[in-house]
Order: structure tokens, then C-alpha cells, then sequence
């Protein structure tokens, strides 16, 4: 149509200007009037003619080319494509079909795509996905990560509280995960109560810090189904991951997901990177019986405390070491941690991480720890590495590894300028706020090389002065909660737990006085390299 539209406005003129050269005489003045009329009888209607078809096709261009292109783009995958309908356009039905056709493919393609329960993508989209992230990860020798997400004892709610109680757990995980995650990021349901996170230009390191935030995450949430308006889930969560040629689909799936079974295995509520020494050595996966699980906790928890005890026995001795087990850092972390109600679980992990927060420093001189006066920028280094320092004695000591990312990240700043990786926020997991908190309440309080101990008060005070910034507010205002009235004191049920009696719980004793004016006098004069904030802690 557009093209007849377009040969009438350009033939009109053609035969106008074709019957003037054959019939000369009806511009003659002389020619009769009636050729004369007819004449211009003709020239007005091919005219007419010519207009008119010149007007249809503007207006077809305008109003049918919009919904031809718009039929173009949903043919080619734009799903949310639409026009605006006019009631009074003649193409107004057309438009109409045209956008049923999209929303019909939409709906279409959602089934097929998104797993109706969760709203996020289902394990067919997933796996395709997987492949193609793989396939470019591969071609552009890029990282990639896959992880399992695993809600615990999922079967027990649904036998508590109902299968409705279920499917409001599994709608609230995925959607907090996906939320969460970068737009470059996927979270698909794979199966049940498990999800798979694809995440791009990841390494294992990076993904393993992420899957700490989305675990405490969905730690904190709370879901209100009837019998139990603030029920709380846990997650397990196993990670694998590669880079460039080494990776592999089927090898991804298989060990993401026996990652999570030994998450799940060691206890649940925790991250489990996948590990392979060597060809023959995998994660094992194999069912274990509720008696055999039983038996195997009560054995891991002896092995976890007899290692703890051994480590600590082994560095004390060390003359120069400062990281020493402190039982008043324990007592208030323990305190903090059942104030914000959290898992028992949870508790033990916080507690060994805090008896072991600086045990990092074992690798830092006696010369750069006692220093009263201002580190060298080489000097800072060896301080600022005792976090990745404990990171490597406990990943040694695999019994203690629960308490690995909260040793990492104790020096981490609630506005994201701390260390090791400059955390922000709810990035930084919750025991490493609460044990930050702990630690820096007991630096302030005790003598330190480069400046004297403050009263309770006014530590206090420091604490709410850099809550928001430096500290977790939540985890400050539990602090003030239990002890703003008066210092905290050592539980002797913690103090017994890290391994020590109460006389062992005595700090260094304080220097003599006319040092520790001297000391006084260059804390005076020195900036701290920590930051600009009495609380720092060593």
C-alpha cells in the first residue's frame, strides 16, 4: 500500500505533464471552451489525485510505520514493547492486537522463564544462562562463581507451620538474595528450597565475602506466618568457582553443590568454599544418619575446642605476641550476640573469633607493637596485615575456620574506610561489627603504648561519638544497653571456655608510672595511622 501510495503521487504529475505535450491546444486561447474545460476538469482532478495520495501516505508513514516498527521489536525480543491506543485512530485495533501479541508473548515467556513461586528465574533459564556465562568467561579469559544457597531445616517449617508458611520463606529468601545482588549478578530456583547464584567477573575470594552478607542477610530476616509472627531462617551456602579455560559447567554444578552439602554437614548456617588439593580429592557427599550426625557434632565441637586451646597455647608463650585471648572482649561479644538474639551457633562463632581477633599480630615485631611515637609508612604495613595473617593460621587450623571472615574483616569500618577490604555496612559481617565494638571498648580502656587507658565514661562516649561511621549503630546502642551504666566484668563461664582461670585474665601489667608519662607525652604529639578516632583498636 505504501508503495501504490508513493507511484500515484509521482505518476499524477507525469500524465498531467504527458497530456499538455499531447493535446497542445488546451492552453490555446483560441481552443474552444469546452476542450478548455475539460482540459481543466482533468488537471484538477489528477491534482486531487495526486494530494490525496500524497496525504494518505504522510499519514500512513506516521501512524502505520510506528506500529510496523513496533511489531518489529517484539519479533526480535523486546517483550515490553506497547503503543499508545487512540480511540479515534483507524489503526487503533491493529495497535490493540499488536499489543495483546506483546503481552501474550510476555506472559508466555515468563512461564516458560521464571519459576512462578519465587519470581526469580527458573532452572531451565539458569542453566542456559550458566552455559553462556561460562562460554564468555572462557573466551575472555574472565573469573566466574557459582553458588548453592540452601535454606536449613526447610522441611521442618513446612511441618510446623504449613506449606503456606513455606512458600512465604522461600518467596522472602529469593527475593532478599536477588535484591542483593549486582544487576550483572542471576539467582535462579534450582530445586526446592535450594537456589543458584550466577555471578560474574567473581572470583572465589570476592564470592565468599558476598555469600557472608547474604547469609547474615537472611539470618536477620523475619517472616510473620501464623503460629509464629517472627519466625527466622538460616542458609548454607557452598561456592565454586574458576577462571578462564578452567572452567566447566558440569564441574561448577557438581562442586558448588557438594560445597553446600558440607556446609550443611559441619553444622549449617555457613559458607563453604569448594576446595580440590588434588585430582583424587573431592568434597565428599554421602548421607549420614541422625544418630551418626549427632555423634559427629559432639566430636567436632571437642576437636574445635582442644584446637583452640592447643593454638592458644602455642602463641601465649611468644614474648612479643599482643594478640593474647582476651576474657573480657569475649564476655561483652557473647553479651551483644544474645541481646540481638541471635543462634546459638552464632554466639560460638562470634566468641572464638574474639578470643582470637589479633592472633594475626604473632607475624609483627615486638619494636613496631610497643612503639610510642608515629609508625613509618613501612611500619603500618606490618600492622595492617594482621588481619590476612590470622586469616592464614586459622584456615591451617581448619577446626577453627567457622571464625575465619570475622577475624578477617574485626578492622573493617561501618562507612567502608577500614581494612583489610574496605566493607561498608551490612556488608561487613555481624559477629566482625559486634567483635569491632568489643575490641575497641577494650583498647580504650586498658594502657596502650601510644596513649592511657580512658575511663568507662569515656569510652562510652567514643563509642556513640563514631557509631554510624565506624561502628555498627545497632550493635553500639546493645552496647549501651547493657553497659552504660556500668563496665562490663569477665564471665567466669566465658573466661573457663577460652581455656584460662581468672587469674590468667590479667592484661600485661602497667608500666611504671614514670614511663607511662612518657608515654603520655609522645601520644601527645603522635597521629595515628589507624584513622582519626580514639577507639581505634590495636
Amino acid at each position: 500500500m505504501n508503495r501504490i501510495l508513493r507511484g500515484l503521487g509521482l505518476a499524477v504529475p507525469a500524465v498531467l505533464f504527458g497530456l499538455l505535450i499531447a493535446v497542445p491546444s488546451a492552453l490555446d486561447p483560441a481552443a474552444s471552451s469546452a476542450a478548455r474545460t475539460l482540459a481543466a476538469a482533468l488537471a484538477i482532478g489528477l491534482i486531487a489525485v495526486c494530494l490525496t495520495a500524497t496525504l494518505v501516505w504522510l499519514y500512513v508513514r506516521l501512524r502505520l510505520l510506528p506500529i510496523v516498527r513496533a511489531a518489529e521489536r517484539i519479533a526480535a525480543g523486546d517483550r515490553g514493547t506497547t503503543l499508545e491506543p487512540n480511540d479515534h485512530d483507524p489503526f487503533g485495533r491493529l495497535i490493540g492486537a499488536v499489543n495483546g501479541l506483546a503481552r501474550a508473548l510476555a506472559e508466555t515467556h515468563d512461564a516458560a522463564s521464571v519459576d512462578r513461586l519465587t519470581g526469580v528465574a527458573n532452572r531451565q533459564t539458569l542453566l542456559a544462562e550458566l552455559f553462556s556465562e561460562v562460554e564468555r568467561a572462557t573466551r575472555y579469559d574472565r573469573p566466574l562463581s557459582v553458588a548453592f544457597v540452601d535454606i536449613d531445616h526447610f522441611k521442618q517449617v513446612n511441618d510446623t507451620y504449613g506449606h503456606r508458611a513455606g512458600d512465604v520463606v522461600l518467596r522472602d529468601v529469593a527475593q532478599t538474595v536477588r535484591t542483593n545482588l549486582r544487576a550483572t549478578d542471576m539467582i535462579g530456583r534450582y530445586g526446592g528450597e535450594e537456589f543458584m547464584l550466577l555471578l560474574t567477573e567473581t572470583g572465589v575470594d570476592e564470592a565468599a565475602v558476598l555469600a557472608e552478607k547474604l547469609r547474615n542477610l537472611v539470618q536477620g530476616r523475619r517472616f510473620a506466618v501464623e503460629g509464629n509472627p517472627a519466625l527466622s531462617v538460616t542458609v548454607s551456602i557452598g561456592i565454586a568457582g574458576g577462571h578462564g579455560q578452567q572452567l566447566r559447567t558440569d564441574a561448577l554444578v557438581r562442586d558448588a553443590d557438594a560445597a553446600m552439602y558440607s556446609a550443611k554437614s559441619l553444622g549449617r548456617n555457613q559458607t563453604y568454599v569448594f576446595a580440590e588439593p588434588d585430582d583424587d580429592a573431592r568434597v565428599p557427599r554421602a548421607p549420614i544418619s541422625s544418630s551418626g550426625r549427632a555423634r559427629a557434632q559432639a566430636v567436632g565441637r571437642a576437636a574445635r575446642d582442644a584446637a583452640e586451646v592447643a593454638l592458644t597455647s602455642v602463641i601465649t608463650p611468644m614474648p612479643h605476641y599482643r594478640g593474647r585471648p582476651s576474657a573480657l572482649i569475649a564476655s561483652i561479644v557473647v553479651e551483644l550476640a544474645h541481646r540481638l538474639d541471635l543462634p546459638d551457633g552464632e554466639i560460638e562463632r562470634i566468641r572464638l573469633a574474639a578470643l582470637l581477633h589479633d592472633i594475626g599480630k604473632v607475624a609483627v615485631s615486638e619494636e613496631i607493637l610497643e612503639k610510642p611515637s608515629s609508625l613509618t609508612s613501612a611500619e603500618w604495613r606490618a600492622v595492617v596485615q594482621h588481619p590476612r595473617i590470622g586469616q592464614v593460621i586459622l584456615e591451617q587450623a581448619t577446626a577453627l575456620r567457622d571464625a575465619v571472615p570475622i577475624i578477617l574483616h574485626h578492622h573493617e569500618r561501618f562507612s567502608g574506610h577500614g581494612y583489610p577490604y574496605g566493607l561498608r555496612g551490612p556488608e561487613i559481617p555481624l559477629g566482625a561489627r559486634i567483635v569491632a565494638v568489643a575490641d575497641a571498648y577494650d583498647a580504650m580502656t586498658h594502657d596502650r603504648p601510644y596513649k592511657l587507658a580512658m575511663s568507662h565514661e569515656e569510652a562510652v562516649r567514643e563509642l556513640q561519638m563514631h557509631s554510624g561511621t565506624q561502628f555498627d549503630p545497632d550493635v553500639v546502642r546493645a552496647f549501651l544497653d547493657l553497659y552504660a551504666a556500668e563496665p562490663p566484668a569477665v564471665d567466669p563461664g566465658v573466661a573457663a571456655m577460652a581455656g584460662m582461670g581468672l587469674d590468667g585474665l590479667l592484661e600485661v601489667p602497667p608500666a611504671p608510672l614514670g614511663r607511662r608519662r612518657r608515654r603520655a607525652r609522645r601520644a601527645a604529639e603522635q597521629t595515628m595511622n589507624e584513622g582519626d578516632s580514639a577507639a581505634s583498636a590495636g
